[in-house]
C-alpha cells in the first residue's frame, strides 16, 4: 500500500461523544501548579505485586472542578518495553489535568517483553475496578492513551476487550470510549523488532532482543501478529486517534499502513494525524497542534 502523503480524518463516533457532554476547555488562569492543586493526588499506588506495577491516581477536587468531563484516561510511558519511567512523560497528562480530567498514569513490568507488559494495563484496570470505593472515578468511560510502547499496549487492550478468545480478560464494570496512540506500533511488529535488533546503539539492540524473551532471534509471525492490535480491529472497537510521525526510525510508518486503511472505513469515527515531518516523539509544536486535534475528537458533538 502507499501511503498518503497527509492522514487527517478528524471524527468521533457518538458512543464517545455521549460520555464527553462537557467539553473540555482549560482554565486560562491556572498556572500547570495551580491546575495541580485542584486534584486530590496519590503516588505509587501498587496494583500487582511487582515493584514496576504502580500508578500515579488523579482524581480532581469537586468543588474545584464542578464542571469537568465525565471520562477517565489512564496514559502508559514509551521506552520500548525496556526503559523509562511515568515521571518521565508526564507532559502527555498535562493537557488533560489543564481541564480537570480524571487521569491514572500507569507503570507496568519493563525488561520482560511485550507479553508481559501488555498484560499489565488489564491488570492495572481490574484493580481499579475492585479499588473502586479508594479511587473512585468513571470507569466505563476509559480513554486509553500512551506514547510508542504504551501506546501499543493501550491499543492492543481496547481491541481485545471484546474479543472472548483474548487471554487477558477485563473486569465487568469497564468500558472503553476511546484511544489516544502517539506512534505506537499497531501492526508489522516483526518490522518493529528488526528495526531494534538490527540496530547500531547497542542499548536498541538489548531493546530488540527484550521484545519477545521467550524467542531465540527474530521472533516468528505467528508471535508477533499475536500482540499486534491489527489482528484483532474490527467495527465494533472503541474510536481511535493516532499521531505519527513520516521519519519515525523506529515505528515505521509503513507498520501502520493496514490498521490506518481499516480505520478510514469509518471517517466518521476516527482521526489519524499523519505528520510528514515528524519523528519518532513529537516536537513541541506538533505536540501542542495534537492536543488541539484531541479535545476536538474528545469533545465533537
Amino acid at each position: 500500500m502507499n501511503l498518503p502523503l497527509h492522514w487527517l480524518r478528524v471524527a468521533a463516533s457518538s458512543a464517545l461523544l455521549a460520555a464527553c457532554s462537557v467539553k473540555t476547555a482549560p482554565v486560562a488562569d491556572l498556572t500547570p501548579a495551580q491546575a495541580l492543586a485542584t486534584y486530590a493526588i496519590t503516588r505509587d499506588v501498587a496494583y500487582g505485586t511487582d515493584p514496576e506495577q504502580t500508578m500515579d491516581v488523579y482524581l480532581p477536587r469537586e468543588a474545584s472542578r464542578p464542571r469537568r468531563p465525565t471520562y477517565t484516561v489512564v496514559f502508559l510511558h514509551g521506552g520500548g518495553y525496556y526503559l523509562s519511567d511515568k515521571t518521565r512523560e508526564e507532559r502527555y497528562i498535562r493537557p488533560y489535568l489543564q481541564r480537570g480530567v480524571a487521569v491514572v498514569n500507569l507503570n507496568y513490568r519493563l525488561k520482560r517483553g511485550i507479553p508481559v507488559a501488555t498484560e499489565d494495563l488489564t491488570l492495572a484496570l481490574n484493580f481499579l475496578v475492585k479499588q473502586q470505593s479508594s479511587y473512585p472515578m468513571n470507569l466505563h468511560r476509559l480513554v486509553l492513551s500512551g506514547f510508542s510502547a504504551g501506546g501499543h499496549i493501550a491499543s492492543l487492550v481496547a481491541v481485545t476487550a471484546n474479543d472472548p478468545t483474548y487471554a487477558h480478560a477485563l473486569a465487568p464494570g469497564i468500558g472503553i470510549a476511546g484511544v489516544v496512540n502517539f506512534s505506537g506500533p499497531v501492526g508489522g511488529l516483526d518490522v518493529v523488532e528488526k528495526v531494534f535488533m538490527d540496530h547500531s546503539v547497542p542499548v536498541m539492540r538489548e531493546i530488540g532482543m527484550a521484545l519477545f524473551a521467550e524467542t531465540v532471534g527474530y521472533a516468528p509471525k505467528e508471535v508477533t501478529r499475536r500482540y499486534e492490535p491489527l489482528t484483532y480491529l474490527d467495527p465494533k472497537d472503541p474510536p481511535f486517534f493516532i499521531w505519527q510521525g513520516g521519519q519515525d526510525d523506529q515505528v515505521p510508518p509503513v507498520t501502520f499502513a493496514q490498521f490506518v486503511e481499516v480505520l478510514q472505513r469509518d471517517q466518521r469515527k476516527n482521526v489519524v494525524l499523519f505528520v510528514p515531518d515528524g519523528r519518532h516523539s513529537a516536537s513541541e509544536s506538533e505536540f501542542d497542534e495534537a492536543y488541539k486535534r484531541i479535545f476536538e475528537f474528545l469533545d465533537k458533538q
